[in-house]
């Protein structure tokens, strides 16, 4: 085990170009793909440090496969090496190492804001009953969020989920309720996978570094065509 007390968890991947974000390549190409996951996940650190900020004691934690951006300001965060293996086994590794309540969010979503997580804070500090669990679904099927309370190593509640299928999320959450836990949703957010996500997503939330990035590619691709 890792780590003590409640934990607030951005799970991420290094933002190398032809790595991240391959569905926007196409558009924006690699570096531009790149440069829109590293400001998603600036977006999300962010998001993630003004929760912390509202709740003393929650620890937060970089679960990440490969190297932060140099602008990340990881000032008070714990890093945590992702292991191998694919997306289950990893999430799976996470929650069998860090036992305490935890909270854990992805990266494709810039939009996020503390009010998007409150709900599910009680569970971090120990204002809920044991067995609860909270589930944030996404727009594309996945999920963008699972809390879980304090519990004995339990990564078999996300080992062979199949990931980034469009019933990821209602697997996974079939698998919480299988288990007898208690599951509380949170709102549906929308992950940035595709063009179509990353406008949708800048205009919801333009004053994110993901909306400047869209905007700097929108206007770099109208300049290379002139």
């Amino acid at each position: 085990m890792t780590g003590e007390g409640p934990a607030l968890v951005v799970v991420a991947k290094e933002c190398v170009p032809g790595h991240v974000k391959t569905r926007l390549a196409p558009a924006l190409g690699p570096e531009g793909a790149a440069r829109v996951a590293e400001a998603s996940l600036l977006d999300t650190l962010e998001a993630v440090d003004l929760t912390a900020d509202g709740a003393p004691g929650v620890r937060r934690v970089l679960f990440l496969q490969g190297s932060p951006p140099r602008a990340a300001q990881l000032d008070g965060w714990e890093v945590l090496e992702q292991p191998a293996g694919g997306l289950d086994e990893r999430l799976g590794h996470l929650l069998d190492v860090v036992a305490g309540p935890l909270l854990l969010v992805g990266m494709d979503t810039p939009q996020l804001r503390p009010e998007d997580l409150a709900p599910a804070l009680g569970l971090l500090l120990g204002r809920e009953r044991p067995g609860g669990a909270w589930f944030g679904p996404a727009a594309d099927g996945g999920f963008w969020a699972l809390g879980l309370g304090p519990r004995p190593a339990r990564g078999d509640l996300v080992r062979g989920v199949p990931m980034s299928q469009e019933d990821t999320g209602a697997r996974q959450l079939d698998r919480l309720l299988g288990a007898g836990l208690r599951v509380g949703l949170l709102g549906e957010l929308r992950d940035v996978d595709t063009p179509d996500d990353l406008a949708a997503v800048s205009a919801l939330a333009p004053a994110t570094r993901t909306a400047r990035a869209w905007a700097r590619s929108v206007a770099g691709a109208a300049a290379g065509a002139s």
